[in-house]
């Protein structure tokens, strides 16, 4: 007995196929809670992980520029940017005033975290890698990315 195309990728015994959509959304979800755990065995989030990348890769970079690429709004951005400052990750260059932009730099024990987020997913990338057949991974990533663009919102306008 055959499929037809949508309606499944696969069979596991004698159950219904298997949905590509299902699997990806339930490997999320185990990927999402491990290198959760993983970031949180450093103190930090996922959230917090993104600034540090965006301030290391982007010095000088303001509050309002660092809370759209993270999606949050500026004062969502100040609580995680105090955070990363009580972990002794970043510390301010100069003091916000009116009409004026913190700067913050990156600190030794920032990018010691930055790294230690990376290996986190590291980690994941390895476990899922290892069950691939040889060769594969180098499929995923642009398979995956692709199929991320299929659900892609288009950019919202910004005043």
């Amino acid at each position: 007995m055959s499929t037809s195309a949508g309606q499944g990728t696969g069979r596991t015994g004698d159950g219904p196929p298997l949905s590509a959509a299902f699997l990806v959304m339930a490997l999320g979800r185990r990927v999402k809670e491990r290198v959760e755990n993983g970031l949180g065995e450093h103190g930090i989030t996922l959230r917090h992980l993104s600034a540090l990348g965006h301030l290391h890769h982007t010095p000088g970079i303001s509050y309002s520029e660092l809370a759209r690429r993270a999606g949050v709004t500026p004062q969502s951005i100040q609580d995680t940017v105090r955070h990363l400052e009580k972990l002794g990750a970043v510390v301010r260059v100069t003091e916000p005033g009116r009409g004026r932009t913190a700067t913050l730099r990156v600190t030794d024990e920032g990018h010691r975290l930055r790294l230690a987020g990376q290996a986190v997913f590291d980690d994941a990338d390895a476990a899922i890698n290892g069950v691939l057949p040889p060769g594969a991974d180098r499929l995923l990533t642009p398979a995956l990315l692709a199929a991320l663009r299929q659900f892609s919102e288009p950019p919202r306008d910004t005043p």
